[in-house]
């Protein structure tokens, strides 16, 4: 079974290895100390726990898409017809490109809280440290 040392788990969850350290000693997320006294997270319990931590949408509307990124804005690039507006959300980085005047109307400026709303026919998954499956190009 896959396991996280404290660090490795706060940094997918996008917090501090002190919070998640916090967690585990008021129980709310479940560690076991390996043969060198140190606490590993499983990779089950870490995914039910960042599972349980994802927020609903606090939008009022329905939507199909399920990929919502929470984070502020950082740069807003204008020209005459298009924006490009970038949003640190945790530890991502996520750009859009829209027209000004949907910016505008949004009032998007560095600073402003956003939500990054992404929905993709192709989305790619990669397993960091591993080669390309054999046969895939």
């Amino acid at each position: 079974m896959t396991t996280f040392r404290i660090s490795e788990a706060a940094a997918l969850l996008g917090v501090s290895a002190d919070t998640v350290r916090r967690w585990v000693d008021a129980g709310r997320l479940r560690a076991e100390r390996d043969e060198h006294g140190h606490r590993r997270v499983g990779g089950a319990d870490l995914a039910a726990f960042a599972r349980s931590q994802v927020g609903e949408s606090e939008g009022g509307g329905r939507s199909s898409a399920r990929n919502r990124f929470r984070g502020i804005v950082t740069d807003v690039v204008r020209d005459a017809v298009m924006a490009q507006v970038e949003i640190a959300a945790g530890p991502f980085r996520v750009v859009s490109l829209m027209s000004r005047q949907a910016a505008d109307e949004l009032g998007l400026e560095p600073g402003v809280v956003a939500d990054a709303v992404i929905k993709s026919t192709n989305v790619v998954v990669e397993i960091p440290g591993h080669e390309r499956v054999a046969g895939n190009v």
